[in-house]
């Protein structure tokens, strides 16, 4: 039978009315869809462990010394300060704080992070874009490298240098020809952490300070990602540094001695520390 035509217009009318109305009902609300970012991640959801720090031993340091790089070696530290027609290379008594050593770098170069690989001391400097490279014995200077952009920190694997320059990146470069082998880009719980400065590689992690913060992060040189975090608050009591800059920043490792150092830039004392970790409701937990 053949349906009036006004009847079949009331019955279409019906039938696309209610697929509007299903299609609607099993579209979940926008209120309530993840966005990027929202919906958290197992990595980002963990807490990164936070360590705190006892006081070992506490050595006299020179206050105008603008550290940037600090190396342990042979029961001395070897240390690289900054400054435009200030810098410098020392070899300097670690119970005293006595210069024992110094060499003085071109005026117009900037030096900053320091590290000794395969009988070589390496020196980066901040915007030159050049590094120099000196004998650990007699600080006589015996080449120079090239790379590109900033230099900040300095250290290595045991295979290839690793630099910072002031972001979130490291780069593994090799010692030979100063290629780049692969980069990694620093995270915390999914987050980049920028303006790593100077480096130290300790028992397989790289520790890195980071600008103006008065903590250190210990880095997987894998994937890059924080593994956990070092507070240094404290180290100073008010007043010991008042220049603005003088900042956290010179750590070095004694393998042989599993000693930890570190200091800052214009830093009247350097501290031998050993790291705690914290515990929720338990205090602290030595590492």
């Amino acid at each position: 039978m053949r349906l009036p035509s006004a009847l079949l217009l009331l019955l279409a009318l019906l039938v696309v009315a209610g697929c509007e109305g299903s299609g609607s009902a099993s579209r979940p609300s926008t209120n309530n869809s993840p966005t990027h970012g929202g919906a958290a991640t197992p990595a980002a959801s963990e807490q990164t462990p936070v360590y705190g720090y006892e006081v070992v031993n506490t050595f006299p340091h020179d206050p105008e010394a603008f550290t940037q790089g600090l190396v342990f070696h042979e029961g001395v530290l070897l240390e690289s300060t900054g400054l435009e027609r200030r810098s410098t290379l020392r070899r300097v008594e670690l119970r005293t704080g006595k210069v024992l050593q110094k060499v003085e770098v071109p005026p117009y170069f900037f030096a900053e992070g320091l590290t000794l690989l395969g009988g070589r001391l390496y020196q980066l400097t901040w915007k030159g874009e050049k590094g120099f490279i000196y004998d650990p014995q007699t600080l006589a200077k015996t080449g120079e490298f090239a790379y590109e952009g900033e230099g900040w920190g300095l250290t290595h694997d045991g295979d290839s240098l690793i630099l910072s320059d002031g972001s979130d990146r490291l780069r593994f470069i090799d010692p030979n020809d100063y290629r780049v082998r692969r980069t990694v880009d620093v995270t915390d719980r999914g987050r980049p952490v920028e303006e790593l400065n100077e480096l130290e590689y300790v028992k397989g992690e790289i520790f890195a300070n980071v600008w103006h913060q008065n903590r250190i992060a210990r880095i997987d040189p894998q994937t890059g990602r924080v593994r956990g975090w070092i507070d240094l608050a404290g180290l100073l009591r008010p007043g010991e540094a008042a220049n603005p800059e003088a900042v956290l920043n010179g750590i070095a490792y004694d393998e042989g001695g599993d000693r930890l150092f570190v200091t800052g830039k214009l830093w009247p004392k350097l501290f031998e520390v050993r790291l705690k970790q914290r515990q929720a409701g338990t205090g602290i937990k030595e590492e």
